[in-house]
């Protein structure tokens, strides 16, 4: 009952940047985690991004081949999450999937994932 959209993906060249979006919706009461993964041409999916939330427990994590290039940030009003990719390479180029975790009204415990946006790095 929770649906994820993500929007913002596309082609862009060498060194430049994008920002990739997804929001949730549905029957949220609340979210522990948001994140971004990736998936390369056949290669398995990888954590790129997440942010962990909640009393005494917020902070981001990052894998070691996007830190000081991307920065993963949250508007909880909206319950959508971001991913401001700078500096792209190649070796970028993958699928990117969102990932949402948390509680709906009914006390269930959820894991969403979206459909997957495409993000091309080339010249």
């Amino acid at each position: 009952q929770v649906q994820l959209v993500e929007s913002g993906g596309g082609l862009v060249q060498p060194g430049g940047s994008l920002r990739i979006s997804c929001a949730a919706s549905g029957s949220i009461f609340s979210i522990s985690a948001m994140g971004w993964y990736r998936q390369g041409p056949g290669k398995q999916r990888e954590l790129v991004a997440r942010i962990n939330s909640g009393p005494g427990r917020n902070y981001d994590m990052y894998a070691d081949s996007v830190k000081g290039r991307f920065t993963i940030s949250r508007d909880n009003a909206k319950n959508t999450v971001y991913l401001q990719m700078n500096s792209l390479k190649p070796e970028d180029t993958a699928v990117y999937y969102c990932n949402v975790a948390g509680v709906d009204y009914s006390g269930n415990s959820f894991g969403s994932w979206g459909q997957g946006i495409q993000v091309t790095v080339s010249s």
